[in-house]
């Protein structure tokens, strides 16, 4: 079976890797014959591993910093447009095309209700 190696790994297959490898250590007489496999350059990955889940971390961190001032700056010019809207319905009245020019109705384009008639 193929080894997906683009994919993830779980918080659980982490640490039990992480386990593995120290209990590597406690193991005083392990020798490997393939020197990538060896206490030393698992102790090495494991290391390269909390360093990157810090630099992981950080990145996480400024990037919600990042999402929360654009959250923030969208609804002030949000609050800003609407305030900015009222001010021209205001000054140049709710029938202007300066009205229309802003994307809203004029008040003379909203439909008047129908006359009820007693049948």
């Amino acid at each position: 079976m193929p080894v997906n190696e683009n994919r993830r790994l779980s918080p659980s297959e982490i640490t039990s890797d992480r386990n593995a490898v120290s209990a590597l250590n406690d193991l005083a007489d392990y020798t490997s014959v393939n020197p990538n496999y060896s206490a030393e350059a698992l102790a090495t990955m494991e290391e390269e591993l909390v360093a990157s889940q810090q630099k992981e971390r950080r990145a996480q961190t400024a990037l919600d910093a990042a999402r929360d001032e654009v959250t923030a700056k969208a609804w002030a010019l949000r609050k800003a447009v609407q305030g900015a809207k009222a001010q021209v319905i205001a000054q140049y009245g709710p029938d202007s095309n300066a009205v229309a020019a802003l994307g809203l109705k004029k008040k003379s384009e909203y439909r008047r209700p129908a006359r009820r008639t007693d049948a």
